[in-house]
């Protein structure tokens, strides 16, 4: 029997927020499964900054960028009790809840909700969107996802979800409707098969400005401040040819042009990605704009993989280089060394690009970390004509550095979500403070 499926992706509330070609991807692939399965799915992004009802509301859209990224919506609101000793306002980003509520009055009533998290210290934005779901739909079983219930499943049951579901999704997600409907869906990806899974439900928004995609799940490093191993058990990559025919796919049906890539290793054995889908890319020559925020390895870039990048149209480029300290770059898992970031940067500026294109995140407020090691490393990178990026830390519960965190911090991490924000710098001291950072961050705005 067809059923109606809600999905929700839940405000933001925070101190800053903004949009790098940022979609729920997890969410619209459990969309996109429930749509191949025949059930008719309903989305919610109260995140959209190009939402229609939002736009006639306030009779502009949030400034947004000709490659598709910018501001989202956002209203000031009351902060949390915990932080109100921080100097900053707080806000709630997003659409406002008398358009959420319309939105709900506007559907027929679901048969289940899903909502997916992001960021461990978001959850009072999914805390909130859940209250007025179970306002609304209060006999309507509800299952939250995403990362937040992932990394801190204990504090996601006070979220007032019915359900929890930890790490992936799809596979998890077809138990539970068997168990609620006793019925089992008729489509089921292959596990171990990225190629047999569809699409994420794109299709399902008003209009879109980028479209982001992943070309694997997983990642083959282990860095320990990242939480890529607790999210997805293991490293496994879809074939180029079906990323391909996606963008293909996404070009020819919304005529988005911008794209992004939200791999954690889309470089990692070029052979197998990177070469293919760029050669094929550059021989199509359509007139589409790729973007990677989430880092690239530069230890996997040469002459020919710069070239490429630059002919395929990739315009936004970052990579994870950390630091130029030596013995933090081991300690971080060695995976990358301050000779791969200079030889990085002159293949690059020979196949066509300029410093400010070259983006390299640096990460600070370590614990341990003395300021001066940041200034050193943000001295390095402009000495290889690329551009620094400061990269907040954020405890992330189950790394390898979470229990080095929680004896850094002066926060108690363990027992609120809410001090893992970056904004807060969480493991700051006498060697790194605010003023350390705010200097920093000068630093990197200026050029050589």
């Amino acid at each position: 029997m067809k059923k109606n499926i809600l999905c929700v992706n839940p405000w933001i509330y925070d101190f800053a927020a903004y949009d790098y070609w940022s979609k729920p991807l997890g969410l619209l692939h459990i969309a996109g499964l429930f749509l191949k399965n025949g059930h008719n799915v309903y989305l919610i992004d109260c995140l959209d900054p190009l939402n229609p009802q939002m736009v006639e509301a306030k009779k502009k859209s949030p400034k947004r960028y000709p490659y598709g990224h910018g501001k989202f919506f956002k209203e000031k609101i009351p902060k949390p009790e915990v932080l109100q000793f921080f100097p900053r306002d707080y806000y709630r980003y997003g659409m406002t809840p008398k358009v959420f509520y319309d939105y709900l009055k506007g559907i027929p009533q679901p048969h289940i909700i899903f909502v997916t998290s992001l960021m461990t210290y978001w959850y009072p934005g999914v805390f909130a969107t859940i209250a007025i779901l179970k306002e609304v739909f209060p006999n309507v079983p509800l299952v939250l996802g995403g990362n937040y219930v992932t990394l801190c499943p204990d504090h996601a049951k006070k979220s007032q979800a019915d359900f929890l579901i930890q790490g992936e999704g799809e596979g998890r997600v077809a138990l539970l409707w068997e168990q609620l409907w006793g019925e089992k869906l008729d489509f089921l990806p292959e596990e171990s098969n990225l190629d047999s899974y569809p699409y994420g439900a794109f299709g399902l928004y008003p209009t879109v400005d980028h479209i982001p995609l992943l070309t694997s799940r997983g990642c083959p490093f282990r860095c320990i401040y990242c939480a890529s191993p607790n999210l997805n058990s293991h490293f496994r990559r879809r074939s180029s040819k079906s990323v391909l025919e996606e963008i293909l796919f996404w070009y020819k049906n919304t005529r988005v042009v911008n794209f992004s890539f939200y791999d954690d290793a889309f470089l990692i054995k070029p052979e197998e990605m990177a070469l293919p889908l760029l050669t094929e890319l550059i021989r199509l020559h359509l007139p589409l704009n790729f973007h990677c925020p989430n880092g690239l390895h530069l230890r996997e870039i040469t002459d020919e993989i710069a070239f490429l990048l630059y002919r395929a149209g990739f315009k936004t480029l970052r990579f994870g280089f950390e630091t130029a300290d030596v013995r933090r770059q081991q300690e971080m898992g060695g995976k990358v060394t301050s000779g791969d970031l200079e030889r990085a940067a002159k293949l690059l500026k020979k196949a066509g690009y300029q410093g400010n294109d070259i983006g390299v995140y640096l990460l600070c407020g370590l614990p341990g970390q003395d300021a001066s090691e940041v200034y050193e490393s943000i001295q390095f990178v402009k000495a290889c004509g690329a551009r620094p990026i400061l990269a907040e830390y954020s405890p992330i519960p189950g790394t390898a550095l979470w229990e080095k965190a929680c004896l850094y911090s002066p926060y108690p991490l363990a027992e609120e979500p809410l001090f893992h924000n970056n904004t807060l710098l969480p493991c700051l001291s006498d060697t790194f403070t605010y003023e350390h950072y705010r200097a920093l961050k000068r630093l990197t705005k200026i050029q050589n």
